[in-house]
């Protein structure tokens, strides 16, 4: 209980506090199921409809009208409420009933929506919410978060390092950074915490939001899946293991990447073209079942570095990308974060290795990354500062490193 306590808030409270203090487009919240959108989100609303809920659904399919009494919209208030919309992206019209209600009430409400669904998919042009909402991607618990719960500084986006207790390092590495296995800590609970929301994103989101049909052929693919993180995604190797065409292969990993069991990361090229010839690397979104130590490594540094790129460029920090490196020589580093189209640091994960690697050196001088960091997961951590200023490869623990990132 005492772990529950002390982390009271979350860095996307800090988030919402901004947004709805300083914006009157509504706040949309996407992220895994089970990742804290409702709880955090019920944090800051006046008001809760859930269109899981019989009677809210049916007020909701009735029309904006029918909500002006569930939300005390006809009575005078001192400031504008906040309603909270949850998992209405199941609801079939939802952009237009989003788009209906917040063209007549955006000066009377302030809008929450949440979902599991990749709902920034629908980020395009002729979107019809089109400058109607910002988008806020929720990650899992990160070693920064557990420290630092405010929004970093638009000066200098990094954070200062600061020092994470052994037992939350050791909670995250263990059990993953989903709140309830972060919180909990008990091994029993975590294993069966992550069979149940596997079988829930099979049964019951894949229902739900998808057209797939042979979930007995897809719960294959996710078993292959779940061995291959970290890994270059090879979908004709795939096809055969699940007897399924490429094609559909291609499918399902991008509705199970849009339902957040894992993403997909492209080798970076200046010449876009040449990037999207080439086949991702797939990473689990929960590293805590990965049973190999590398691949459980890179994995828990690549969730960390995603959550970052998506919350720089959710908070209009720039355009952040994160790629992978790879030539025609197989030469690889794990990782590069872009920031404007251009490279900004470099990073390689090593369990302990602390030698540098030469094509980490060799990737730093062909992209002029001003940083390249080896990251290891077992050193100990330092109090200085990774970004303090441009060099050459540099070892870093992970425990300082990540401590800088969100």
């Amino acid at each position: 209980m005492a772990h529950i306590m002390r982390i009271k808030k979350r860095f996307y409270d800090a988030v919402l506090d901004e947004h709805l203090g300083a914006h009157r487009q509504m706040a949309f919240v996407s992220g895994p199921r089970q990742v804290g959108k409702t709880t955090t989100c019920r944090n800051h609303a006046d008001h809760y409809v859930n269109w899981d809920n019989i009677d809210d659904r049916e007020r909701i399919l009735a029309g904006p009208a029918r909500l002006i009494e569930r939300l005390n919209l006809d009575r005078l208030s001192k400031s504008a409420p906040v309603a909270l919309f949850d998992e209405l992206h199941k609801h079939p019209r939802w952009k237009q009933f989003l788009k209906g209600f917040f063209d007549t009430y955006a000066d009377q409400v302030r809008v929450i929506v949440t979902g599991s669904s990749r709902m920034d998919v629908y980020r395009r042009g002729g979107d019809s919410l089109m400058g109607r909402y910002f988008l806020y991607r929720m990650h899992p618990f990160s070693v920064a978060e557990t420290l630092h719960q405010d929004i970093p500084d638009p000066k200098r986006i990094v954070r200062p390092p600061k020092k994470i207790r052994k037992q939350d390092f050791d909670a995250l590495w263990d059990h993953g950074g989903y709140p309830e296995p972060f919180l909990k800590r008990d091994r029993r609970f975590s294993r069966r915490w992550q069979s149940l929301r596997t079988e829930q994103l099979l049964r019951e989101d894949i229902r739900d939001l998808t057209q797939i049909q042979h979930i007995d052929q897809l719960e294959m693919l996710v078993r292959l899946l779940g061995h291959r993180s970290a890994q270059q995604l090879v979908y004709s190797s795939l096809a055969r293991g699940v007897r399924v065409s490429i094609d559909t292969v291609r499918r399902w990993v991008d509705a199970l990447s849009r339902l957040h069991l894992g993403f997909l990361l492209k080798p970076w090229f200046k010449n876009v073209s040449r990037s999207l010839r080439k086949e991702p690397k797939w990473f689990l979104r929960d590293w805590a079942g990965i049973e190999e130590a590398g691949a459980k490594a890179e994995t828990f540094v690549g969730c960390h570095l995603l959550k970052a790129v998506e919350g720089w460029s959710d908070l209009g920090f720039g355009r952040f990308q994160l790629a992978y490196l790879r030539d025609r020589r197989q030469r690889e580093v794990d990782f590069v974060v872009v920031r404007n189209g251009k490279p900004w640091f470099l990073v390689e994960v090593k369990q302990q290795d602390e030698t540098i690697s030469s094509v980490l050196k060799y990737y730093q001088e062909q992209s002029k990354a001003p940083f390249a960091f080896q990251v290891v997961i077992d050193a100990d951590y330092v109090d200085a500062d990774c970004f303090a200023r441009p060099r050459g490869p540099m070892v870093v623990p992970a425990k300082t490193f990540l401590s800088q990132l969100l």
